[in-house]
C-alpha cells in the first residue's frame, strides 16, 4: 500500500486537490439495464491531484525546452541541478526492456548530475533505456524525467522508455514533465501489474508512443481550501484550471473530452477507462500529434514505400495484437514477430523502423561459453555475409 505524500502549506497560495475517501464495497445499486462504465473505489492511500492556482495565461514553460540534441551537454542547459533526493523504491534504471526477465534495473535515489551519467553510462552503447516509477506525479517526478532526458541526450541515448505506475498527484507537475515528454520522443508503458490514475494521465498524453495493458483511471478535480457555498462558485474556480487542461491534452493529441468526463466522475470514485475509450481519446498506441510530424519527416528521409508499410504495420498491430494480448511482454513480442511482414526493420532506416528499441536492447554481447565463434560472427556481419537466421539487411549499424 502506498502512503499520500505529506503536503506542507504554502502562504498565499490556495491549492486544489482531488479530495479522497474510502468508498463502502457493495453499495451501488444495479438499477440500469446496461452495465454502466466501470467506476471504482479510491483507497484513501491513493494520490490526489493539488492544483496551485493558475493564471487564464499559461505561464512560461519551466524549463524552456530546446529541442534535444545528442551533442548537448546539459550542463549549460536552463536547468536546475540543484540536490533532489528520490523517496526510495520508487525509480529504477535498466538498459534492457525485458522486465519479466531482468526486473525494473537499478535503483535511482540522486538525481545528481555525476549519479546520472554513472547510472546512464551502461546504456550508452545500445542507445536505449528504460525508466521504471513506481510513485507519486510530483515536483521530484517531474525533475527526474528532465534530467534523465538531459543527461541521456549527451550520451546519445536516443530511445526511451518511461515505464510507470502511479495513482496521481499534481496537476501542475504533470502538465511540466508532460510537455518535456512531447518534446523529448519518450514511449510510455502501463504495465499489467500497474496503474496510471488522476493527475497520471495528463503524463500519459504526452508520449510519442503508448502501451497500455494496466489500469487507467480518472475523477474530479476539486479545490480543498475552496470558500465555494454554491455550485456555480466552485465551478468558477476550477474554469481557469480546466481550461487550462483541455489546452494540455489538445496540444499533445488527446482529446479534451476527457478532461470533461473527468469533471462528472465523483472524486470518490475513480471511472476506468475501456480499451476502446483509451483509443478514442488518444491515450494509447501512437500519439496523433506526433505521427502527423513523424510523416512528414519520414516521407522525406526514408521514403513514401516506407511510411506506406509503417502505416500497414500500425494498422496490423491493432488488430492482431491488440486484441488478444493482455500482458506487455507478449504485446511486444507480437509486434516483434509481425513487423518482418511488412519489411522492417528497414535496411534503410532500421532506427525509425517500428519498435526499433527492442534491436538496440537485444544486442546483447556475445555468451562467454562461446568465445572462439564471436571474431567469426563479428566478420561475417561486417561483410554482409551473415550465415545465420538474420538476412543482412538487418545487420546494421544502429542495432
Amino acid at each position: 500500500m502506498r502512503s499520500l505524500t505529506r503536503w506542507s502549506t504554502l502562504p498565499c497560495v490556495l491549492v486544489l486537490v482531488l479530495a479522497t475517501a474510502g468508498c463502502q464495497p457493495d453499495t451501488a445499486p444495479a438499477t440500469a439495464a446496461e452495465p454502466p462504465p466501470k467506476v471504482e473505489p479510491v483507497a484513501d492511500e491513493s494520490g490526489a491531484i493539488s492544483v496551485a492556482p493558475m493564471a487564464p495565461e499559461p505561464p512560461a514553460p519551466e524549463p524552456a525546452k530546446p529541442a534535444p540534441a545528442a551533442n548537448k551537454d546539459p550542463r549549460t542547459d536552463p536547468i536546475d541541478w540543484s540536490p533532489v533526493a528520490l523517496a526510495p523504491d520508487v525509480a529504477w534504471l535498466s538498459c534492457t526492456l525485458d522486465y519479466s526477465q531482468h526486473g525494473d534495473g537499478d535503483p535511482l535515489q540522486s538525481l545528481d548530475r555525476d549519479s546520472l551519467d554513472a547510472a546512464l553510462a551502461g546504456c550508452a552503447e545500445r542507445g536505449v533505456l528504460r525508466l521504471r516509477y513506481d510513485g507519486r506525479v510530483t515536483s521530484d517526478f517531474a525533475a527526474l524525467v528532465e534530467r534523465v532526458t538531459r543527461v541521456a541526450d549527451a550520451l546519445g541515448i536516443r530511445k526511451r522508455v518511461l515505464d510507470l505506475d502511479s495513482t496521481g498527484g499534481l496537476v501542475e507537475d504533470a502538465i511540466r514533465a508532460g510537455d518535456f515528454i512531447a518534446a523529448s520522443r519518450w514511449t510510455l508503458w502501463v504495465r499489467e501489474d500497474s496503474m496510471c490514475h488522476s493527475a497520471c494521465v495528463f503524463v500519459l498524453s504526452a508520449g510519442d508512443v503508448r502501451r497500455i495493458t494496466g489500469q487507467v483511471g480518472i475523477h474530479r478535480l476539486i479545490r480543498m481550501s475552496s470558500t465555494a457555498t454554491t455550485r456555480a462558485e466552485l465551478n468558477a474556480e476550477l474554469r481557469v484550471v480546466h481550461e487550462r487542461v483541455r489546452d494540455y491534452l489538445e496540444r499533445n493529441g488527446s482529446s479534451v473530452d476527457v478532461a470533461d468526463l473527468m469533471m462528472a466522475v465523483p472524486n470518490r470514485s475513480l471511472r476506468m477507462l475501456s480499451d476502446d475509450e483509451l483509443m478514442r481519446y488518444g491515450l494509447d498506441g501512437v500519439n496523433a500529434a506526433q505521427d502527423d510530424l513523424d510523416r512528414l519527416r519520414l516521407q522525406r528521409e526514408c521514403g513514401m514505400d516506407f511510411v506506406s508499410r509503417r502505416d500497414a504495420f500500425a494498422r496490423a498491430f491493432d488488430r492482431k495484437c491488440r486484441e488478444h494480448d493482455s500482458d506487455l511482454d507478449q504485446l511486444n513480442s507480437c509486434g516483434l514477430a509481425l513487423r518482418g511482414d511488412f519489411g522492417f526493420p528497414d535496411a534503410d532506416c532500421p532506427a525509425e523502423s517500428p519498435l526499433s528499441e527492442f534491436d538496440l536492447a537485444q544486442a546483447e554481447p556475445a555468451a562467454d561459453d562461446e568465445p572462439d565463434q564471436l571474431p567469426d560472427e563479428q566478420q561475417d556481419a561486417a561483410t554482409g555475409e551473415a550465415t545465420g537466421t538474420m538476412p543482412p539487411a538487418t545487420a546494421s549499424p544502429a542495432g
